[in-house]
């Protein structure tokens, strides 16, 4: 695996952690209603950009390998 893949998934995971955080954040009791749409806004788009950038991950070490 080279170290440009190795970022990518570094990067990618962070992206997602910091958007499921986010949504945990919704249920806390002192969430006004703004934040609670920022937060899932914010978090859904956090999460859908790890997981793209994971899979542009798989498949540039799957291209790599010449699989």
């Amino acid at each position: 695996m080279s170290y440009n893949v190795v970022v990518m998934f570094v990067i990618a995971a962070l992206l997602m952690a910091g958007g499921v955080m986010l949504l945990l954040r919704i249920g806390a009791a002192t969430t006004t209603e703004r934040q609670v749409y920022a937060y899932r806004m914010i978090g859904i788009m956090l999460v859908s950009a790890g997981v793209v950038l994971a899979m542009s991950a798989g498949a540039m070490w799957s291209w790599s390998k010449g699989a």
